[in-house]
């Protein structure tokens, strides 16, 4: 899954900019194997998944790319984490992730606000959110109809 997670995450950012996207919007095509990983193999993989791939990320692209990759990866996970255990069954993967895309924008923008030591950056804010509601919807989407064709894999 890590392999997944880096190729995936590499992939995504040698893609030249999408002219319809923002300003370091991405799609999150890696999110989609960290929250296969968190139904399937459980919470300390998912998180220990976003950790890894906030390493890869420091070691390849350098320290504020690898902070703000923590920060995100691991505020996401850990809302996804928090409404899956209060909502249970109630809940969508597209709505999870959603709430991870949002929240992971969100830990990144802390992030850059606390290393630039200017709240600028907050001005940001309506934008990640609408991208991470669309960029979420659509990596939810792509789990739910992944998620069914792996987990027969998984059980065989």
């Amino acid at each position: 899954m890590l392999s997944l997670i880096i190729v995936l995450s590499a992939l995504e950012n040698m893609l030249p900019p999408l002219p319809a996207l923002p300003p370091g919007v991405h799609l999150g095509l890696s999110n989609i194997v960290t929250m296969y990983a968190l139904f399937t193999t459980g919470k300390k993989t998912a998180v220990l998944l976003n950790v890894l791939k906030s390493v890869f990320v420091f070691i390849t692209r350098g320290a504020i790319a690898g902070a703000l990759s923590l920060s995100g990866g691991m505020l996401s996970i850990l809302i996804i984490i928090a409404l899956k255990a209060a909502l249970a069954d109630k809940i969508s993967f597209a709505a999870l992730s959603v709430a991870g895309a949002v929240f992971h924008n969100a830990g990144q923008l802390a992030a850059i606000t606390v290393i630039l030591d200017n709240f600028a950056a907050v001005y940001y804010l309506p934008v990640l959110i609408v991208s991470g509601v669309v960029m979420g919807s659509v990596t939810g989407t792509v789990l739910n109809v992944v998620m069914p064709r792996l987990g027969m894999i998984w059980r065989k």
